[in-house]
């Protein structure tokens, strides 16, 4: 992956924080980092730029991270689709849930290793799954893997009782 030609932006209210996950993006060899400490000028960004990727704290001063990726993945445009990895200080299994039933493509708990952070900016790179788009949920599938032994019919369905429809 060169991570040279991608662009992320990192929404983090704790100016330091920022500081260093776009430090750490840079030894990455990300050259293209915009950092902004609150959802509205993350708004502004996304209407001004294409981010690759979004990177998300958890709890932002302003607003919560879920808050902001939930607007994102319900947004007209190509943005909707844009990977979000989620950075949090706290990985229970409640908050997991969470941002994963919010349209978060990946989870990543701070603090974290660099390598932690180079094998989710590659899932949600090389790796992503099928994106969703229900009445009831947008983002990527959530279901991490294919169950083999599954032998019914279409498991995704919209709050109407009609099926969702899945596109990459």
């Amino acid at each position: 992956m060169l991570l040279e030609s991608i662009s992320i932006l990192v929404v983090e209210d704790n100016q330091k924080m920022g500081g260093l996950v776009r430090a750490v993006l840079a030894g990455l060899g990300v050259t293209q980092v915009e950092v902004v400490h609150r959802s509205d000028l993350a708004w502004r960004q996304l209407g001004l730029a294409h981010y690759d990727v979004l990177i998300v704290d958890r709890r932002l001063g302003d607003t919560d991270g879920l808050d902001l990726v939930r607007r994102l993945r319900r947004a007209p445009g190509p943005a909707a689709r844009t990977p979000v990895i989620m950075v949090t200080a706290s990985g229970d299994l409640a908050g997991v849930r969470a941002a994963r039933d919010a349209g978060v493509d990946e989870f990543l708990v701070k603090p974290f290793t660099v390598g932690a952070l180079a094998e989710h900016l590659s899932a949600a790179l090389e790796r992503r799954r099928p994106f969703i788009n229900t009445e009831a949920y947008v983002g990527p599938d959530r279901r991490r893997r294919a169950d083999p032994e599954y032998r019914g019919g279409e498991r995704r369905r919209t709050g109407a009782g009609g099926t969702g429809t899945t596109a990459r």
